[in-house]
C-alpha cells in the first residue's frame, strides 16, 4: 500500500524493541502515540516528530552530546536513553513531553550511567529494565568490541554484565533472551542465545551466518508481528550509491533452517538498491507492522536523511516514499501504540 504521507509509514518499535505495540487493525486502531525519535552526530539535538497529528511536526531539543548515536524512548516512564559518543555514557532525559509541547530549547538530563564503562558506543537495544549497548572498537578503547549491559533502577543505570566479542560491532536488537548483532565490516549476522546468562568476559556467538550479497552491514531490526528481518548495507563508506536495504521474510524459518558459518542466499532475501533509492550509507533502520514500512537514518546523502520505503515485495532500484533532511541522522526510534 502506497502512503502518501513522510511518516505515515515509518518504522515501529515498542518498549521492548520488538513488534509493534498496536494490533495490526487497519484503521480502526486507536493510536495514542505515534512519535519518532532520533540521534545526530554532528548537531548536539535530538529531534521528534509527533507523527498522530494530520501534519507531522518535528522539534529538536539540545542534548549533552554533540555526537550520539543510539536512543530509545519509554513511555511510561517519559525518558529518552540515549548512547553518548561525546561522553562515553548512557544518558537519560526525562519530562519529554512537557518538553514538547512548551517548545522547550533543551532536554532535562535526569542521570547518567558511569562515564568509564565504554567508548564508541553505536546502537542501543532495551527490554523491560534491561539496557544493552554495543561497543565499537576504536583506538580509544584498544580495538575491543563489547556489549555492556545496564539495568535501569529507580536510583539510575546499574552496570550489569560486560561482555567481549571477536567481531566489529554496530546494530544490535534484542528479541526475548535472544540478541541478534551484525558484525561490521562483514555482510555476517550472529545470534547470542540466551544472551544475559553468559558470564562476564568473552562469548562467541551461538550462530553466525552470512547474508549473499550484502557488503558491509549496519542497521538492524527484526519485526516479531510479521516474522521479518530487516538490515541495512553501507556498502562503501565513501560511496553515497552503493547502500541498500536487504528483508528476509520468514526469518525464524530461515534462520534456523541455516546452519552455524552458512549462508541466507539472495532467493530468500528482498533488496532495494541503486541511485533512485538514494541509499549510500544506511546505518540505522526501523520497521512499521502496522503500514509494512521501512524508516532509514541514511548517513551520508545530503548530510543526513530520514527515508522511508514500502517494504519491498521484488527486488530492484527504488525512489523513496519521502525523504527528510536530518543533520548527522545516526540513529531511529520509532514508538507507536
Amino acid at each position: 500500500m502506497k502512503k502518501s504521507n513522510l511518516f505515515l509509514g515509518i518504522a515501529v518499535a515498542t518498549f521492548a524493541l520488538t513488534a509493534c505495540s498496536n494490533d495490526d487493525t487497519g484503521s480502526t486502531a486507536v493510536v495514542r502515540d505515534f512519535k519518532l525519535f532520533t540521534s545526530s552526530n554532528t548537531s548536539g539535538k535530538i529531534s521528534i516528530t509527533d507523527l498522530a497529528t494530520a501534519t507531522p511536526i518535528t522539534k529538536s531539543f539540545a542534548v549533552s552530546a554533540t555526537d550520539a548515536d543510539g536512543i530509545f524512548y519509554n513511555p511510561t516512564a517519559d525518558e529518552i536513553i540515549q548512547a553518548s559518543r561525546t561522553n562515553t555514557r548512557l544518558d537519560v532525559y526525562n519530562n519529554i513531553k512537557t518538553a514538547y509541547s512548551s517548545d522547550a530549547a533543551t532536554l532535562n538530563l535526569l542521570t547518567s550511567s558511569a562515564g568509564t564503562d565504554f567508548s564508541n558506543p553505536r546502537e542501543i537495544a532495551v527490554s523491560g529494565d534491561t539496557v544493552i549497548v554495543a561497543q565499537d572498537q576504536s583506538a580509544a578503547n584498544g580495538l575491543t568490541n563489547k556489549l555492556i549491559v545496564y539495568k535501569r533502577t529507580a536510583s539510575g543505570l546499574t552496570l550489569f554484565k560486560s561482555y567481549t566479542v571477536n567481531f566489529k560491532l554496530w546494530g544490535i536488537h534484542y528479541e526475548g533472551t535472544t540478541l541478534y548483532a551484525v558484525a561490521d565490516a562483514t555482510g555476517d549476522l550472529v545470534s547470542f542465545s540466551n544472551f544475559t546468562n553468559n558470564a562476564d568476559g568473552a562469548i562467541i556467538p551461538t550462530k553466525r551466518v552470512t547474508i549473499e550479497g550484502l557488503v558491509r552491514t549496519h542497521g538492524i531490526t527484526y519485526s516479531a508481528t510479521d516474522n521479518l528481518m530487516v538490515l541495512t548495507d553501507v556498502g562503501d563508506a565513501a560511496s553515497a550509491t552503493d547502500g541498500g536495504i536487504i528483508t528476509i521474510s520468514n526469518f525464524t524459518s530461515v534462520f534456523n533452517s541455516t546452519t552455524n558459518g552458512g549462508m541466507i542466499a539472495m532467493a530468500s532475501q528482498k533488496r532495494i538498491y541503486g541511485p533512485n533509492s538514494l541509499l549510500g550509507n544506511p546505518v540505522d533502520v526501523a520497521y512499521d507492522s502496522v503500514s509494512n514500512s521501512i524508516f532509514i537514518a541514511e548517513r551520508l546523502n545530503g548530510g543526513g536523511q530520514v527515508l522511508t520505503f514500502d517494504a519491498p515485495t521484488t527486488s530492484g532500484d527504488v525512489t523513496p516514499d519521502s525523504a527528510r533532511a536530518e543533520a548527522g541522522i545516526s540513529a531511529v526510534y520509532l514508538l507507536r501504540r
